[in-house]
């Protein structure tokens, strides 16, 4: 080869590293959340991993995970989960993880939004997934597409009905959830047929492919931003109704997906809570001290962006560590995220969070 001619072969891989012109149409689908959360991490001034932490929580998350055997049962044992495999749970779930956000409350757990389903108070995410169940026992379609979109039927009285609170709290930001139901309703509609299996099965069994058709067809999916003049994205949402569908079907049917360990962590208030109760992440005094006042945080602000991006990228540090020491364990980011969610709220139960979470309103989580 002359000094005057390309190579292509070198041209391509500068590309490809660099991100550089039309992307490859037969590579495997990637969400770049776990790359855009190290992008974040690696230019992080303010949230910080401990990589010595992050080993010695390995072990004892670890140890806990296979003491408990914790597995994709755990979420459909649930009593407010739905526990059919059919397509009435793929459309709860879509629905629940559509208005999946922002429970958190200033107010004590007695005075906080909480909805009372069988007998039983609920409060934070179970309140919703019980304001669901509370509504289709009631006989109030809350899970159709066809209803959001129809506003003779779905009003906003309805609609408030099949989210009352027990208490004079509001389900907090009630008026954007009732805009990601009627958008996401539209948008079935005109593009699957209302038809929540119809848009899974266009993913064609990628649950990459099916984490990047929400973000790119429904607005109220994209969780993204821009850190240090880049684009980042964290999904959270999308992600969880990936990760929901593969736990409710057990890696089955609707939930059998060829590539379920491109899931990153859910990025939101209680896995990074969890995080830096271990040791895993540390915060710089600033942002420790805004968050122990419990005063809030903007969406979009770096120090919200850091916790979120050096959150996902620790989950996957701690998963390493993890697989380290039991290489034949059947483990993935979902399940550890599973995991330490359930440790934050066994700990706000008894009282012992060694610190509150950070306070952000926000559609995305």
């Amino acid at each position: 080869m002359s000094d005057d001619e390309v190579d292509h072969e070198l041209l391509d891989l500068l590309r490809a590293r660099f991100g550089i012109g039309p992307a490859n149409p037969n590579a495997p689908p990637d969400t770049k959340v776990l790359q855009n959360a190290e992008f974040i991490c690696d230019n992080s001034t303010d949230v910080a991993l401990n990589m010595q932490y992050t080993k010695l929580a390995a072990i004892a998350v670890g140890e806990e995970m296979q003491k408990r055997e914790y597995s994709t049962k755990v979420w459909s044992e649930h009593e407010l989960h739905p526990k059919s495999k059919d397509e009435s749970t793929v459309k709860f779930i879509f629905t629940m993880d559509l208005l999946n956000f922002s429970f958190w409350s200033d107010r004590s757990e007695e005075d906080r939004f909480s909805v009372t389903y069988k007998d039983k108070k609920w409060t934070g995410y179970f309140s919703l997934v019980a304001a669901l169940q509370r509504a289709l026992d009631e006989d109030i379609p809350i899970t159709s597409p066809e209803f959001w979109v129809d506003e003779e039927k779905c009003t906003d009285e309805v609609l408030k009905k099949a989210f009352r609170s027990d208490t004079d709290e509001e389900m907090p930001m009630f008026e954007e959830r009732v805009q990601c139901l009627r958008e996401a309703g539209l948008i079935l509609e005109e593009e699957f047929d209302s038809s929540i299996t119809t848009l899974i099965e266009n993913a064609k069994g990628s649950a990459a492919g099916l984490v990047n058709l929400l973000a790119e067809r429904f607005p109220c999916f994209r969780d993204e931003a821009t850190f240090e003049r880049k684009k980042v994205r964290f999904l959270k949402r999308a992600q969880i109704f990936v990760a929901d569908l593969w736990a409710a079907f057990e890696g089955e049917g609707y939930g059998d997906f060829n590539d379920i360990d491109k899931i990153t962590m859910f990025a939101d208030y209680r896995v990074p809570q969890m995080l830096h109760t271990l040791g895993v992440i540390a915060y710089c005094p600033p942002l420790e001290a805004r968050m122990r006042r419990q005063e809030l945080i903007e969406p979009g602000h770096p120090w919200e962006l850091q916790i979120r991006g050096c959150s996902i990228w620790a989950i996957e540090q701690l998963r390493r560590e993890i697989v380290k020491l039991q290489p034949d364990a059947k483990i993935n980011a979902i399940l550890i995220d599973f995991f330490l969610y359930d440790l934050a709220k066994e700990k706000e139960k008894t009282g012992d969070e060694a610190i509150p979470h950070h306070r952000t309103r926000s559609i995305w989580y």
